[in-house]
């Protein structure tokens, strides 16, 4: 058995594998694959309505919001964002290096205030900050990946404020009436790459004096239903079948619980194990991303620690390149016995050096 602890791409439910895999064989029993049906066919209609409900059901979205699913990932997004909302002044946070790219990004249409940054503590910790008021929106990155911290509350903000929810949207309930936009990649805990997802308030949309080239204009992407122009229908379709695997065991309210449980089964291990420690502050802990080390003196055995996580099918471990060290990726497909084989190589391990 094989457990997938990738950090995006990442784990699927197998229901929402198994339902892609007989769209692709015959959609909604029309005879032909999913990978050649038009997008203007009723039989799609029905299927990206679908997604949009379950959507607004999953995260109980208010009157006012809009959901679209676009072409692309968070990046695109990352300069979409302030195509469309940024007029004179934005504020960021700088959690880590997602955050760094959006606030990059943002620098193309008007000025950026960074009102505090993680980078002095290599962003193990998130920073303290106060939002100032005199800007068009606050935006953040509720959870950092590869540093493994995450703002796992709805900050109280006096503007529009935005967030990057790529890796942990639809693991625990969010107040979206708190949020002007809330977008990110599907590749985490929505389904597969190459889709992104954008929650918006209508009424903070044509604000800006700039012109928008119709593909950039979240206004004509919200008039045409995602379809101004050919959508990536089986990362949509992907998408639909793993929002119903999410309600059908519960919601978001249940995932928030098995996730708890899982983290907190890995952090228990990491924090008793000497072989081991964390890297992110332990009040700033993430949920989705747990990233650790080994203790300096068994430094050097990183590959020795790899090469045991073979043998209980490991996948997905290794720390992302610019970091090293490790990284265990929960996201809301994972089962809590993946995270339990994980535990037991790091006891396996630690009997073998310790």
């Amino acid at each position: 058995m094989k457990h997938n602890f990738n950090a995006g791409p990442s784990i699927l439910p197998q229901q929402a594998i198994d339902a892609t895999i007989e769209a692709l064989k015959d959609f909604n029993n029309t005879g032909l694959s999913i990978a050649e049906i038009s997008h203007r066919s009723a039989g799609w209609d029905e299927a990206m309505d679908e997604c949009n409900f379950l959507w607004k059901e999953l995260l109980e979205i208010p009157d006012g919001y809009e959901v679209l699913l676009l072409h692309g990932g968070a990046s695109q997004q990352f300069l979409m964002l302030p195509y469309n909302l940024l007029q004179t002044k934005a504020a960021y946070l700088d959690t880590g290096v997602w955050a760094k790219k959006a606030i990059e990004a943002a620098r193309y249409f008007g000025e950026v205030q960074v009102i505090a940054s993680g980078k002095e503590s290599n962003y193990s910790v998130v920073p303290k900050y106060t939002i100032p008021s005199d800007v068009d929106y606050f935006h953040f990155t509720s959870n950092n990946t590869i540093f493994g911290t995450e703002i796992r509350t709805d900050p109280d903000s006096p503007v529009n404020m935005v967030a990057d929810m790529s890796s942990d949207i639809l693991s625990r309930p969010v107040d979206v009436s708190k949020y002007a936009m809330i977008y990110g990649g599907a590749q985490k805990n929505a389904g597969t790459a190459g889709l992104a997802f954008v929650i918006i308030r209508e009424d903070v949309l044509g604000k800006v004096s700039r012109d928008i080239p119709a593909f950039f204009d979240y206004k004509i992407h919200i008039k045409n239903k995602s379809m101004y122009n050919t959508p990536p229908v089986i990362p949509i379709f992907m998408m639909k079948e793993t929002l119903k695997w999410l309600k059908s065991i519960g919601g978001v309210t249940e995932i928030a619980k098995r996730n708890k449980t899982k983290a907190d089964c890995l952090y228990s291990e990491i924090d008793r194990n000497p072989v081991f420690k964390g890297t992110a502050a332990v009040e700033n802990r993430s949920i989705m991303n747990v990233c650790f080390v080994l203790d300096e003196k068994y430094a050097g055995k990183e590959n020795d620690f790899m090469e045991l996580s073979k043998k209980y099918g490991l996948v997905g471990i290794k720390g992302h390149r610019s970091v090293g060290g490790f990284r265990a990726s929960l996201y809301n497909a994972l089962s809590l016995q993946s995270v339990e084989a994980l535990v037991d190589c790091m006891k396996e391990f630690e009997k073998i050096i310790g």
